[in-house]
């Protein structure tokens, strides 16, 4: 999800070469905030639609750093290429996220184990550098009622979670360091299985086998450690068997961090109707995710000019597209927006599809929204935090009620938090 796939197709519709993001992108020009600003979707909105949104906690589970994050090379105090940074937030109206301290799957060795550990530091003191230095906008919770009053201070609210168990290792002591330093989401695997359970993605390439193994014993040692300490175990990106085992042994709700729902699109990072359920029956709740192509079939036209638009900037690769100069990526994003609003794209629609399946089969208080923004996430009308107030529009022009979006967008997550606290040791 968050590397950059070989070729040109796979860089379109993963959205790595986004309408606002990229790793190596740094603050934005003056142009690009004030273009920004001018096509925010939180303009066409509704007044009444506004101030609904307004008075709603709105908690964003996925949110990905870039490379250089909170650095000079990417400032999350102004206006950035990224999707999500802390003008954006305020001016969509996005007041709390879940910002992700993630490592792709790698090698199930000690030297794995070391380079892992070495990437999720990195990840951390970038997310812990952001809110030192912004302190006055932004702080740290660890717990629902510190989301909370965090909010109600006027600050933005940075939470943290752990995308892929793996840098932990196979000493389970570090879920306590993890949950000290402020992690409250794990999720067991990624991309590819690892030690402690199969994904939902197998690396078959890597030797994985094709069928989920389902939880090792090392595994079940990691669900007993994230209750013990009061952490979310974030079953997305987890395979059907080794999910489903880990709600068993777990003693607390958990979370499925940013998934689709497989009765509306069938990809393998979605949750079928059975895993829905389970995660209704254990008192979860599970995220919807706003990535195009996890729930969506994306249009061949609009991949095709994608790949073509692509081509003719040269950006066939990550690297090629960090080597270009602002002027070129202001160029290529201008042209990648105006030819998705202009063809077939996946939109907030496709989104909200998703929430309505989930809340038919899971109910209104086990479900919630995800952007898996900076990560790949990002679908046409919520293409950045700055347009957030839209996907509330959408809920409440399907027949939402002001108390059901208060649930969906925090108030269930805050939920779980709640429970997951009170089952720790």
């Amino acid at each position: 999800m968050k590397a950059w796939l070989a070729g040109v197709a796979a860089l379109a519709l993963t959205g790595c070469v986004s309408v606002a993001y990229s790793e190596e992108a740094g603050s934005a020009p003056a142009s690009y905030a004030n273009s920004h600003m001018a096509l925010r979707g939180a303009d066409a909105l509704g007044e009444t639609d506004r101030s609904l949104h307004d008075r709603v906690l709105t908690l964003d589970t996925h949110v990905d750093i870039g490379q250089g994050y909170a650095t000079a090379a990417l400032d999350p105090g102004g206006f950035t290429r990224a999707q999500v940074d802390l003008p954006k937030m305020r001016d969509g109206g996005l007041d709390a996220a879940f910002f992700i301290v993630y490592v792709g799957q790698g090698l199930i060795s000690p030297i794995g184990y070391d380079e892992a550990a070495a990437q999720a530091e990195n990840k951390y003191q970038a997310i812990m550098r952001m809110i030192r230095g912004y302190g006055d906008q932004i702080a740290l919770a660890t717990t629902a009622d510190e989301v909370e009053d965090i909010h109600a201070s006027g600050r933005l609210v940075a939470l943290i979670g752990m995308e892929n168990s793996w840098p932990l290792g196979e000493d389970l002591s570090n879920v306590a360091m993890w949950a000290e330093r402020g992690v409250r989401y794990v999720s067991i695997t990624h991309f590819g299985n690892n030690q402690f359970g199969g994904s939902s993605n197998p690396n078959l390439a890597q030797g994985d086998p094709s069928e989920d193994p389902g939880l090792t014993e090392l595994g079940r040692g990691l669900v007993r450690e994230l209750n013990d300490h009061g952490v979310m175990v974030d079953v997305s990106h987890v395979g059907k068997r080794t999910m489903l085992e880990a709600i068993a042994l777990s003693r607390a709700p958990v979370m499925a961090s940013h998934s689709g729902a497989r009765g509306v699109y069938d990809h393998p990072r979605n949750l079928d109707d059975e895993q829905l359920r389970a995660i209704r029956d254990n008192g979860g709740v599970a995220q919807m995710v706003a990535f195009r192509r996890y729930i969506g079939e994306v249009d061949p036209e609009l991949a095709e000019a994608e790949r073509a638009l692509a081509q003719e900037f040269g950006f066939t690769s990550r690297q090629e597209y960090a080597a270009a100069t602002d002027r070129q990526r202001d160029a290529y994003q201008a042209r990648l927006r105006e030819l998705r609003a202009s063809m077939n794209d996946i939109t907030i629609s496709t989104l909200a599809d998703h929430i309505d399946h989930a809340v038919q089969v899971a109910g209104i208080d086990h479900v919630g929204i995800a952007s898996d923004f900076d990560g790949g996430g990002g679908v046409g009308g919520w293409d950045d935090a700055s347009t957030t107030p839209a996907v509330t529009a959408e809920l409440i022009r399907r027949g939402y009620s002001e108390s059901d979006i208060a649930k969906i967008w925090g108030g269930n997550l805050l939920r779980v938090m709640r429970a997951v606290e009170a089952a720790a040791l």
